[in-house]
C-alpha cells in the first residue's frame, strides 16, 4: 500500500483543523461553513449549536446533498428530528459528530 498526499485542487479537502477552526485547501476558516466537494466553502450563518433552526437545514437541502456531516463543536451533539425534517423527507442522512471527527470523515468520503 502506498500512502502519500496528493493535490486535489478541484475538490475541497481538509488540510488542517484544531479547536478554533478548519483549513480547506490551505485556507483557514474560524466560523461555521457549508462545504461541498467541488465548491469553495461558504459562510453559514450559525453562531452556535443552540441557534440551529429548521431554516438552516432547509438551506442545506437546497444544495441537494447525498449525505450531511454536521460538525457540532468540541462535543458530539444530536439535532432534534424536527430541525432536519426537510432532509429526512428527501431521504438524506444527517450524521452528527464533533468537529474533528467531521473533518476526518469528510476527507474519507
Amino acid at each position: 500500500m502506498k500512502l502519500h498526499s496528493t493535490q486535489t485542487q478541484q475538490y475541497q479537502t481538509v488540510t488542517a483543523y484544531d479547536d478554533l477552526g478548519v483549513e480547506f485547501n490551505l485556507v483557514r476558516y474560524e466560523h461555521s461553513l457549508l462545504v461541498m466537494p467541488e465548491v469553495a466553502p461558504v459562510a453559514w450563518d450559525v453562531a452556535s449549536f443552540e441557534s440551529l433552526s429548521a431554516a438552516h437545514f432547509e438551506q442545506i437541502a437546497s444544495h441537494t446533498p447525498d449525505v450531511v456531516i454536521l460538525g457540532t463543536g468540541k462535543k458530539q451533539r444530536f439535532v432534534h428530528p424536527t430541525l432536519i425534517s426537510v432532509l429526512s423527507a428527501q431521504h438524506k442522512g444527517v450524521e452528527c459528530m464533533n468537529n474533528q471527527a467531521a473533518c476526518r470523515t469528510y476527507n474519507i468520503l
